[in-house]
């Protein structure tokens, strides 16, 4: 079965591997999966991520942090454009998520990153994601 949003499938996955307390997570892997996941981990979302190469597209294993009595770390991530609706933003109505407490993800002419580096590259894009 094909999946028609690659990225809604992983924050679903990456979401119940943590409220299920699981190690780590396996993901079909392509290129912006692999950003999202370096993003997260330079963010300290979650612990690692390792791409494990087979005979087809690939295995992104994404590794999830835990804080204090057991805790995931990630409270919440939230699929903003989807294939049916995008969601473009200008680098300057690009606002802080949650005081700065979360972050957003963004595909960008530069690239995949996170809004604080948008605003700083004076850049926008597509609004891929939010996590808190």
């Amino acid at each position: 079965m094909a999946i028609s949003d690659p990225i809604a499938d992983m924050l679903t996955r990456i979401r119940n591997a943590a409220k299920a307390k699981f190690n780590s997570v396996d993901i079909p892997g392509s290129r912006l999966k692999i950003e999202m996941a370096k993003i997260l981990k330079e963010e300290g979302f979650v612990r690692n991520y390792k791409f494990l190469k087979d005979g087809k597209q690939g295995v992104l294993r994404i590794y999830l942090k835990y804080g204090a009595a057991n805790a995931p770390v990630l409270y919440g991530l939230k699929r903003v454009s989807k294939p049916s609706r995008r969601v473009y933003l200008k680098s300057k109505d690009l606002k802080p998520l949650y005081s700065g407490m979360g972050i957003s993800i963004l595909s960008t002419s530069k690239g995949v990153m996170t809004d604080k580096n948008a605003r700083k590259a004076n850049v926008g894009g597509e609004v891929l994601c939010n996590i808190w």
